[in-house]
């Protein structure tokens, strides 16, 4: 049957957008997933549940960010088979990449379970936060099966050029989580504990819908559980492509923590508020993450199709429209800031150390969005160990060293606040570099 989302054919700016909206109203609600736990323990549980939870984000995306990756990479692979009409390859990739994401759920549930004190101490969390901060891990990791596997049955859905439905389990399970939250830690006062189980449910409904949709998918991207079979070489080639991915989120997190341990010296009131602001700073990044993953699928299918022009008329409109709209929602977070940080705390120390960030982050926005965008194309190309690389020089690298040595010279809060602007501007630039001598090399083959 013919595939109604294929991205081969039609406008292209009708594809992208049509593929990009429902991505931006379910990051919408992936965020206030992630969002309701700070808002509910802030204003239930108190300052150190709140920083415990709040901190939690580096580190939990040290660890989902990695297979994420791998689910990244997995969808680049379908959607490459998608795009090229080619039935049999197709299904053997979407068999393999739910094998690799079961494997990939029963590492990530034993790294979070095992790692989390360790890197927690490594991180000079607090002793008064370090209890309630190992106690989320525990539980929000146990669930983390249906996080894996949400991840990688939605990266096959959304390979197909179908973004619609994970939207609407997105919306279920969010609605859902809020519900458990309330009563978890409002009514049932179960601290930072019930809201990791809440997260944890609200995970597994998700991947039981997503699941349930993809085996009645009409198209060559249908599961069929009885068919799925071992395919070596294709888990190699799905390796191939989502490892640096895979390494890229983990990479930009290995460098977050690093200064979040320089964070956590000024106090809780500096987790907490950076912690808070960090939340909100994934609600601006809304664009930047729907646009991204269009064009790294939009670009996929039409490689796979041979439509080398159609690619790059995507990547100008798709960038295009990121850039405007990240620019304009982070220079609304500016002027907003005081207000939204005050709904999770009313401490003083707590807003002002969330304003000093996004003051500072929020008129250059265009700069990671463009860093984000460039990366996604990058991978659509089929060359991920490029973005890898230079986030890890930029986003890791640069930034240690920058805090590391500047913190003796100035040790002043706004070093930490600069640092991002600075590697963003690096990061675009290479990136930009790199892509430009790419199109060149191909247009001169």
């Amino acid at each position: 049957m013919e595939n109604k989302n294929l991205m081969t054919t039609g406008s292209v700016q009708k594809k992208i957008v049509l593929f990009a909206l429902p991505l931006m109203l379910g990051s919408v609600f992936q965020q206030l997933y992630n969002m309701v736990d700070s808002l509910i323990v802030g204003n239930f549980v108190g300052d150190n549940a709140l920083a415990a939870v709040s901190s939690a984000g580096n580190l939990i995306f040290l660890i989902v960010g990695f297979f994420d990756g791998l689910s990244i990479g997995a969808g680049i692979v379908v959607a490459r088979y998608i795009g090229a009409r080619d039935r049999r390859g197709t299904q053997r990739a979407v068999n393999t990449t739910v094998i690799v994401g079961l494997a990939a759920s029963v590492l990530m549930t034993a790294a979070g379970l095992t790692l989390a004190p360790v890197i927690l101490r490594l991180m000079k969390t607090p002793e008064a936060v370090m209890p309630e901060s190992v106690t989320y891990f525990r539980v929000y990791f146990a669930g983390a099966t249906g996080l894996v596997m949400y991840n990688t049955f939605v990266s096959i859905i959304r390979a197909s050029g179908d973004s619609r439905h994970p939207l609407y389990f997105l919306i279920i399970s969010s609605v859902l989580n809020v519900i458990l939250d309330l009563l978890f830690v409002a009514v049932l006062q179960m601290g930072v504990g019930g809201a990791a189980l809440a997260t944890a449910i609200g995970q597994v409904c998700s991947a039981l819908l997503a699941l349930r949709a993809l085996t009645a998918a009409q198209g060559d991207h249908r599961l069929v559980l009885r068919e799925i079979r071992p395919d070596r070489a294709m888990a190699a080639t799905i390796v191939r492509y989502g490892l640096p991915t895979g390494l890229q989120s983990s990479i930009i997190s290995i460098g977050n923590l690093m200064i979040q341990s320089f964070i956590n010296g000024f106090g809780p009131a500096a987790m907490a508020g950076i912690g808070v602001y960090t939340k909100l700073e994934g609600m601006a990044f809304i664009p930047v993450t729907a646009f991204s993953m269009a064009l790294t699928t939009f670009v996929s299918q039409n490689l796979g199709a041979g439509e080398k022009k159609r690619a790059g008329d995507g990547v100008r409109f798709g960038l295009t429209c990121l850039l405007v709209l990240s620019e304009s929602i982070g220079i609304a977070l500016m002027f907003t800031a005081p207000f939204l940080l005050s709904l999770f705390n009313g401490s003083a120390d707590v807003i002002a150390y969330g304003v000093s960030r996004a003051r500072v982050a929020g008129p250059f926005f265009f700069l990671v969005a463009f860093t984000h965008g460039m990366a996604a194309v990058v991978r659509g190309y089929g060359r991920p160990e490029v973005p890898t690389g230079v986030f890890l020089i930029c986003w890791c690298l640069v930034r240690v060293i920058v805090v590391l040595f500047g913190s003796r010279i100035y040790s002043g809060f706004d070093l930490v606040n600069w640092v991002y602007p600075f590697t963003w501007l690096l990061s675009s630039v290479s990136l930009l570099v790199f892509y430009v001598r790419m199109r060149r090399k191909e247009e001169t083959a």
